[in-house]
């Protein structure tokens, strides 16, 4: 498994670590056909100029400075103005645990120490649990500046890359509310309550995957494909009546004795 060296930092600690992704593909994936004859759809590069098509080693980076010229910046030349500051995961503060909304995080990794950095690791770990905060970073990956919570579990560290505000779409989309009654309210906290249960990452398998796979093996096999059942939810006629029936069947579910 490919990881990546860094080094987190803080104050005059500095912990060196391996991030690994923690994350993984597991879609199905389609290539594209000629519709005639069933043949791979290739795309190829080519030169602008020549028409020639290119290999991926010959080409390289270029910014573009002015109309059709350009300055080519090679790969070894990024990394030679990164300093070891920048190349770190420098922390710029801690903040509470539940205080980020969600919708800043983007790719997680599990943040392994390195040889020589268990103890400080640790106690990074066991501090931020114990004070429930994560820590802000940040360092440079690619050619950005890259934003990341440090985030504590019980059995180690995940590292999160995080958006900048300005990479967030405006969440506050503005609709009518309208008033519901307090038994309406209750009987909702029933319904959520009669579902609580632990979240078990385990317990959820992507069904339709599950169910695009059979599709495949239909075909395969030269077998007709038959349309699914209508499972569509009907309309609510009477909210009252639709959250007891919800509460009666959460409860069953829940225990069926």
């Amino acid at each position: 498994m490919v990881s990546r060296k860094s080094v987190i930092t803080f104050g005059m600690v500095a912990i060196p670590i391996a991030m690994y992704k923690a994350t993984q593909d597991n879609d199905i994936h389609f290539n594209q056909l000629h519709k005639e004859d069933n043949s791979r759809i290739r795309y190829k590069k080519t030169c602008a100029h020549c028409g020639k098509e290119i290999a991926s080693g010959d080409i390289v980076k270029g910014f573009e400075y002015d109309k059709n010229k350009y300055v080519v910046v090679t790969d070894d030349e990024i990394e030679k103005i990164k300093t070891e500051k920048e190349k770190s995961i420098q922390i710029l503060h801690f903040a509470q645990l539940n205080q980020i909304s969600s919708v800043y995080y983007d790719k997680t990794y599990q943040a392994v120490p390195e040889a020589g950095g268990e103890k400080a690791f640790e106690l990074l770990r066991a501090a931020l649990m114990a004070e429930q905060k994560i820590a802000i970073g940040k360092t440079v990956m690619g050619t950005k500046d890259t934003l990341m919570a440090i985030i504590p579990r019980e059995d180690g560290i995940l590292i999160s890359t995080m958006f900048y505000a300005d990479d967030i779409r405006e969440l506050q989309k503005p609709y009518a509310k309208t008033e519901v009654s307090d038994q309406e309210l209750n009987m909702a906290k029933v319904l959520i309550n009669s579902m609580d249960t632990p979240f078990d990452p385990a317990k959820y398998k992507d069904e339709y995957q599950i169910k695009l796979r059979a599709l495949i093996e239909t075909k395969i096999s030269g077998r007709e494909v038959v349309a699914a059942e209508s499972e569509s939810p009907g309309k609510v006629i009477d909210l009252m009546e639709a959250l007891k029936a919800s509460v009666e069947k959460a409860k069953k579910e829940k225990d069926p004795a």
